[in-house]
């Protein structure tokens, strides 16, 4: 009897210990709130008068924040060494698809699963965040925010018009990254994708895609300093031809109707530095950003968007939190015969404020107003946007 009770007991203590070792983490965001969105465009092609359209809306997408369900979970394999993963969603939760992508299935944020060492670093694989993202996300006064205004990030087509080319690269999928410990204030961070596939349609010529990309990221930290140096680059050798067509010279509005200039084949190139300073009273933030989108075929066809920002946060009181944010660019069209024969060079700018008040750790209500304004060119028109979002965003 005693040894049957030993045996149960020792069983229990196994079980309890394996449970220990092991962990899961549900985690999220729900932000949703009213929006306003105000474009400003050319009516047409021979009408460059701009025409302002406004939209407003309830809106799940959110202002602050893109709503998100995730789950993440660690084990420990003992002697120092843990297992993990992150799987992460986006949500909608005013629309009844919730996170349905064109295929009616989840919109994979982030997905990956990897194996950490306690003093050396951590290796993963999946759908994971690039080098650029991560640093900026470190270093954005507006925290990565869905308004327009902000130069270095920027929102997506849900703001209409007055919007500036892509300005980088956010995720790769099929991807390896490695990540060191922190050494001395130091950690790097690099990245890995190779994706290469087939696709024949009878209908259809065959099509084949060899997409490469890789990236690398510096962190340092000492007190109340912060510095982020990244880099993204990727190689597309076959993309749809319209991807970088009139959209890319360098605004969605252009004067004239013009052919994709870079072909299918198209290399990019981010830059990336950013840096933080919290004084006490606030929180000053200086970046600096520039991509370029280059033909393979061709080193002087191309598109280039370079941007720099400077912007503070603070907390005026306990419970209220303020930011602002302003910047400015420039987006050049490298030489081509199919879009002109001198480089066309646009100017923009754009500025952001927003306020939290903290009803608690974890919910608050936010208010944030952005503006932006493209110049004109010899191919593209002037246009401009603002935004602005009031809401409540809870995070579990």
């Amino acid at each position: 009897m005693k040894k049957s009770l030993l045996a149960v007991a020792a069983i229990g203590a196994f079980a309890s210990a394996a449970q220990a070792q092991s962990s899961v983490t549900v985690y999220g965001i729900l932000d949703v709130g009213f929006q306003g969105v105000t474009s400003r465009a050319p009516t047409s092609a021979t009408n460059l008068g701009n025409n302002s359209t406004n939209i407003t809306r309830f809106s799940g997408e959110g202002a602050e924040s893109t709503s998100r369900l995730g789950f993440r979970g660690t084990e420990d394999l003992g002697g120092g060494t843990s297992a993990f993963f992150t799987a992460e969603f986006a949500l909608n939760p005013t629309d009844s698809n919730l996170s349905g992508n064109a295929n009616t299935g989840l919109s994979n944020r982030q997905s990956f699963v990897g194996l950490k060492k306690n003093g050396i670093g951590q290796a993963a694989i999946g759908t994971q965040y690039t080098p650029v993202h991560l640093a900026v996300g470190r270093t954005d006064p507006g925290q990565q925010n869905n308004m327009l205004g902000n130069v270095i990030y920027a929102t997506n087509a849900s703001q209409g018009n007055g919007q500036t080319t892509t300005s980088y690269t956010v995720r790769y999928n099929n991807a390896l990254t490695l990540q060191t410990d922190r050494f001395a204030g130091f950690q790097a961070y690099g990245i890995y994708n190779n994706n290469n596939s087939n696709a024949n349609s009878p209908s259809t010529t065959q099509t084949v895609t060899n997409n490469t990309a890789l990236g690398i990221g510096i962190n340092y930290v000492w007190n109340k300093l912060n510095v982020d140096y990244a880099l993204n680059s990727s190689k597309q050798e076959t993309i749809t031809a319209g991807v970088f067509g009139t959209a890319a010279l360098p605004v969605a509005n252009t004067i004239s109707a013009v052919a994709n200039p870079l072909g299918t084949a198209v290399g990019i190139l981010t830059n990336y530095a950013g840096v933080t300073y919290d004084f006490g009273v606030l929180k000053a933030y200086a970046q600096y950003i520039n991509t370029k989108y280059t033909a393979n075929s061709s080193s002087n066809t191309y598109v280039q968007r370079a941007a720099q920002q400077i912007g503070v946060r603070s907390f005026v009181t306990p419970a209220v939190e303020v930011w602002a944010s302003g910047g400015t660019g420039t987006l050049n069209a490298g030489n081509n015969a199919a879009v002109t024969t001198t480089r066309a060079t646009q100017d923009f700018t754009g500025y952001q404020l927003g306020s939290n008040y903290w009803l608690s750790k974890r919910t608050n209500l936010y208010a944030i107003f952005g503006s932006t304004q493209v110049s004109s060119s010899s191919v593209a028109a002037s246009e401009g946007g603002s935004s602005y979002g009031i809401g409540v965003r809870h995070t579990f």
